[in-house]
Order: C-alpha cells, then sequence, then structure tokens
C-alpha cells in the first residue's frame, strides 16, 4: 500500500502532496497555454481557479492515482504523478508530469522523474512504468531517455488535440522480476 503522504528530497527540489495552500502557485504555473498544450484535456487551458480547486480537491484525476506536487524555491510549480493498472496489468503503471515555463530547460525534469521512477516502481510494485509523449515535445522525450526509459514505438495519428492530428510516442522502463 503506497504512503499517503511520501515526501521526497531531490537535489534543490521537492516531491511531496499537493496541499490547499498550494492554490496560487498551482494557478501561476497551470494557467499557461505552452504547459497544457502537450497534457491531455483534462488540464484545460485557460486554467481556472475552478479548475485548481477542483485538481486539489481529488475531482480530476482517477482513482488511485498517486500524484505528488514539484515544490522548487519553496513553492509547487508542477507535478508527477503515476495511475496504476488494475487487474492483469496491475504491475503496471502510467508516468505523467509537468513543470511550469519558467523551470524549463533546466534539468529538473529529469532529475524529478530521476528521484520518482525508482521511488514508484518500489512503492507500487511495478515491472513497467510507462509514459506518452505527444510528437512535438522533444523535452519530455529527452527527460524520459535520460532516466533509462526505452522508446517503444509510436502510434500514429492518435491524438487529435487543438484543431491539429499528432502522433503518439511511448516509453517504458522496465524492471525484470526477480
Amino acid at each position: 500500500m503506497p504512503d499517503p503522504a511520501p515526501r521526497l528530497t531531490g537535489d534543490g527540489f521537492v516531491l511531496r502532496p499537493w496541499r490547499s495552500d498550494d492554490l496560487d502557485a498551482l494557478l501561476r504555473h497551470a494557467n499557461d497555454e505552452a504547459v497544457s498544450r502537450g497534457l491531455r484535456d483534462r488540464f484545460p487551458f485557460p486554467y481556472t481557479r475552478a479548475d485548481g480547486e477542483a485538481f486539489l480537491g481529488g475531482r480530476i484525476l482517477a482513482p488511485g492515482t498517486l500524484n505528488l506536487a514539484i515544490e522548487i524555491d519553496g513553492a509547487a510549480c508542477g507535478s508527477i504523478g503515476a495511475q496504476p493498472g488494475t487487474a492483469e496489468r496491475g504491475h503496471t503503471a502510467e508516468l505523467g508530469y509537468w513543470l511550469g515555463q519558467a523551470y524549463w530547460g533546466q534539468g529538473w525534469m529529469t532529475l524529478v522523474v530521476g528521484l520518482f521512477a525508482p521511488w514508484v516502481m518500489d512503492e507500487l510494485g511495478l515491472f513497467r512504468l510507462q509514459a506518452e509523449v505527444l510528437d512535438f515535445n522533444e523535452g519530455s522525450a529527452r527527460v524520459l531517455l535520460g532516466n533509462g526509459f526505452q522508446e517503444e514505438g509510436t502510434a500514429r495519428c492518435a491524438v487529435f488535440k487543438r484543431g491539429q492530428l499528432h502522433d503518439l510516442r511511448r516509453f517504458a522502463l522496465i524492471r525484470q522480476p526477480t
């Protein structure tokens, strides 16, 4: 059973549960078209106060999703999480993350994924952690490849977002049973 209130400390950042007092920081970083562009539509733009309250109130993510705030410089500025599979896919989880644009290109997500991925695999007893990346999101692909994920393939014309059709690249980090 996952720790209900994990706190992971990395080099210059903390991964911790979201709190109600994170609302202003969440709105500051989430209400950005460039951030939402590469995410599922459940992460809207514009990102309103009502959206932030629904997220912090646990009304957006699927039940069982383990989701943590990324805190840099004392404030939440992004999120990372894993949604476990069920039944015969219970050994697998889908990884998702985002980071406020003010922190892009500085190596933060590579460090965050490097801390979170092995921890969540241990915590949830996973043999597979997978992530999907829209075709234009080279930064996210580099983060995954830099943390040992392997690219497994591309689902062509898989996502229609903001009037454009996109391919979806799939990456996975695998751990063999011992």
